[in-house]
């Protein structure tokens, strides 16, 4: 996209928000760097020239915008779309793997070479994983200085800083600022709306923040599969918001998240401020919030039996999660049982092995179990039958032992591969995890009951075999057309919670 001068000098004037995040406009008279919906003057086109990231503006020597906070734009949708090593590159460096393992960290996990992902992500977005490591960071003191009382001390190593002088620097030269005139400059602005950044009043330890997506966003299906299929003392629907508790590299979280007209509200409770982006992060994921909704929806709504699903509520988002191990887990307690009965195997688990929390805002208990701590346990203790107990004790156990890893880095096919070789894994299990868990955007699931149901009630084809064929017109949308034809039905999973 951001070699395309002519698409990006249309987008720049007609200040088009889909493309927030997927370039940037960096401005050689001044030095400025922003989002292509920046409400200022666009400068002339002989002065624009454009990035693939934020960590490449950096790198040019241009800061960040003041007025359109580019630094905090929506992340790009391409992440979400593919497959390769450049792609899963970015969904590690966005989980954190750089501050915490290092770059030979990054390449080990993608099975590459340190200088092969250096050269990889340097030609195709302009910035090596040290860079976009750094932006992220940036970002997230910014946060942390505009929304917290932190000190600037402890906000440089929650950061991720290594040290205060490499903050302040950094601070200074991607937003023109120093942290105390960051944060000045953030209290007057509050003062002068008369608000917080959200609705919520202040609580001391809990750090409140807006989460930006791309319009439109439909909540119902996204915040309804999430709270009618909460696993109790896990997850709750609690005063408008879905709450749940995260288990992270240096401690564990409770985060709650309320939809609203622009922006998702997100309060997180952290034990340990350094694992704030990564939090951040895992909450986007599971919401989906980086997804190009205008995209998805053009494409089904070719689609004429699709349509009329897509004009009455476009926007619809794949609900995810925080954890693929821990969605695994539960998409084999889901099989073949209802919505109800997979909620009360997972709070059996919870109760008998995951570590208990404290949470003076609700309900919340414990934190979902490991692997780990799932891998010894009695089959007998199981209250399943005897195949699903096989089922996910050899699940458990190669997660646990790690012959089976799920997440950011994963390779979508050779996931798919690897579980399909799982005693008890079939079709379904296996697309609902590549779909929920993995984020692949084309995962389907054409012997799915509901999605039968609803393609019959249609007139689209009702058989696994004739829907899939029909299906290719909608790739590599899939899993959102599923989104819609599962809204057909009346399930809880379909509607806001009251």
């Amino acid at each position: 996209m951001y070699t395309d001068t002519e698409r990006c000098v249309r987008a720049v004037r007609s200040k088009d928000a889909r493309f927030d995040g997927v370039f940037f406009t960096a401005v050689l008279t001044t030095r400025i760097y922003c989002r292509p919906s920046c409400p200022v003057v666009p400068p002339k086109a002989e002065n624009m020239v454009f990035h693939p990231s934020a960590a490449s503006c950096q790198r040019a020597g241009f800061r960040a915008c003041k007025r359109c906070r580019p630094d905090t734009s929506p992340g790009s949708p391409e992440w979400n779309v593919r497959a390769d090593a450049v792609a899963r590159a970015m969904r590690l460096i966005q989980d954190g793997i750089v501050d915490r393992e290092g770059v030979p960290g990054l390449a080990a996990r993608l099975g590459y070479s340190t200088r092969q992902i250096e050269r990889q992500l340097l030609a195709e977005l302009g910035a090596g994983p040290l860079a976009l490591a750094r932006a992220q960071r940036a970002q997230t003191a910014r946060l942390l200085i505009e929304t917290t009382p932190m000190p600037m001390a402890e906000i440089a190593f929650a950061a991720g800083f290594s040290s205060i002088r490499t903050f302040n620097d950094t601070v200074r030269e991607v937003f023109a600022l120093a942290p105390g005139e960051l944060r000045a400059r953030a209290a007057r602005a509050s003062a002068a709306r008369n608000t917080a950044t959200d609705d919520a009043p202040r609580t001391p330890g809990v750090i409140t923040l807006r989460l930006p997506y791309r319009a439109p966003l439909n909540p119902s299906n996204l915040f309804g599969h999430l709270a009618a299929t909460a696993v109790p003392g896990v997850e709750e629907w609690l005063d408008g918001a879905y709450r749940r508790t995260l288990t992270l590299p240096h401690g564990h979280g409770i985060v709650a998240l309320s939809p609203r007209s622009d922006h998702i509200a997100c309060r997180l409770s952290l034990t340990d401020p350094r694992d704030l982006t990564l939090a951040i992060s895992r909450c986007r994921w599971m919401l989906d919030l980086d997804a190009d909704p205008v995209a998805v929806d053009e494409q089904l709504r070719a689609d004429p039996l699709l349509a009329p699903l897509v004009e009455r509520a476009p926007g619809r988002r794949v609900p995810r999660t925080v954890d693929a191990a821990e969605f695994a887990v539960r998409a084999v307690l889901g099989q073949q049982v209802s919505t109800a009965a997979a909620r009360t195997h997972a709070a059996r688990l919870v109760a008998a092995h995951g570590m208990p929390v404290e949470d003076p805002e609700g309900g919340l208990t414990h934190l979902f179990p490991t692997p780990e701590a799932l891998a010894g346990l009695d089959p007998d203790s199981l209250a399943l039958p005897r195949s699903r107990r096989t089922t996910l004790l050899t699940l458990v156990g190669a997660l646990a032992d790690g012959s089976l890893s799920l997440g950011p880095a994963t390779d979508w096919d050779e996931a798919r591969a690897r579980l399909l070789t799982l005693p008890g894994f079939g079709p379904w299990t296996t697309e609902v995890i590549a779909m929920r868990a993995l984020g692949d955007p084309d995962a389907f699931l054409p012997g799915d009951l509901g999605v039968r149901r609803a393609a019959e009630g249609l007139g689209l084809p009702a058989t696994p075999a004739a829907l899939t064929a029909r299906a290719a017109r909608w790739r590599p949308w899939r899993a959102y057309a599923v989104q819609y034809l599962w809204a057909t039905d009346s399930h809880p999973i379909n509607h806001l919670p009251a």
